[in-house]
């Protein structure tokens, strides 16, 4: 097999994407397990108009600013650039939404994608196996390879105080907004702002995943890989441009993922604003980025007039 290395994996003599085991991760485990089980006792329980507001202020902050901007486009594929305070901002939103820290993120996306590009990999890489099944091994479980590309993170991120100071204490960055939704709020604001949040953003996180590498709209397709990326247009506004997977697969770099007509991406539009106030630059899109090996048009569906000839600028270059 051909392994190809990919961004800070590192293929070595027999790295294998497909030889390994499921192993449980326990600290992982009892995490998602923790905050599903006060979300689904405690939820019915404390609801108040309030704390539905708080609960999705504080969702669309993390996801939004943190999780898709700061942790997904910026930190892992560096698709633009901002002065370092605001990176770290973007990136403590990030870890809010508690799936881990900036170092595990970048090396869960990173193994997956290495896989997913190669010609197979392991089932829990591919979203392959049932639903249920899926959903365990997504968010309690890992992939432990027998033969491991090399992973590495960049100097500037992995030196950083502020970064490592975050991997340290993910999970616990929960207890200073704990503290302020409580005392505001009281145990309604609490259990919705942090517990509500947190499993309903993780399993969302998952499901975004499951679905977005089975089926669905494809207008670019990837060659010679184990696993294609689909795009979930119905999801696009809610998910903040996440839900363009297919888009994302085509265009990885790219720092907006709605690259079709009437594809909403509402952190594209955050990144753009960012641009207006000169705080973002060097802004990545798929018509200043490399090609990737690969990848062809394929049909584009009805409601996108992309096959028609009116495709929206960023793609124009790429069409002619």
């Amino acid at each position: 097999m051909d392994v190809v290395s990919t961004g800070r994996m590192i293929a070595q003599p027999g790295s294998d994407p497909v030889s390994g085991k499921v192993v449980w991760v326990p600290g992982k485990s009892l995490w998602v397990a923790a905050m599903t089980l006060v979300a689904v006792i405690g939820g019915p329980m404390t609801f108040s108009p309030g704390a539905l507001a708080v609960f999705t202020v504080l969702t669309a902050l993390t996801i939004c600013l943190g999780h898709s901007v700061g942790m997904h486009r910026l930190l892992i594929h560096r698709s633009f650039e901002t002065p370092l305070w605001l990176e770290r901002s973007l990136v403590y939103f990030g870890v809010l939404v508690g799936m881990a820290g900036p170092f595990g993120m970048i090396h869960a996306h990173d193994i997956r994608d290495w896989a997913q590009r190669q010609e197979a990999c392991h089932d829990l890489f591919a979203h392959r196996r049932g639903f249920f099944k899926d959903a365990f091994w997504q968010m309690h479980c890992a992939v432990a390879l027998d033969h491991p590309p090399r992973f590495f993170i960049e100097e500037r991120v992995v030196q950083d105080r502020f970064y490592r100071f975050l991997e340290a204490t993910w999970m616990w960055q929960q207890a200073p907004l704990a503290v302020l939704l409580f005392a505001f709020g009281g145990i309604s604001w609490l259990v919705w702002g942090v517990a509500v949040r947190v499993s309903v953003s993780l399993t969302g996180h998952w499901l975004v995943g499951h679905f977005a590498h089975r089926g669905g709209e494809q207008g670019w397709r990837v060659d010679g890989v184990a696993v294609q990326g689909y795009n979930l247009p119905r999801f696009g506004l809610v998910t903040f441009g996440e839900a363009y997977h297919g888009n994302h697969h085509a265009f990885p770099d790219s720092a907006r993922l709605g690259i079709e007509p009437g594809q909403v991406d509402l952190g594209w539009w955050f990144i753009r604003l960012l641009s207006h106030l000169r705080l973002a630059s060097a802004i990545r899109l798929p018509s200043n980025t490399g090609r990737r090996v690969g990848l062809r048009r394929v049909a584009a569906m009805p409601e996108q007039p992309v096959a028609r000839g009116r495709s929206c600028p960023v793609l124009r270059g790429l069409l002619r």
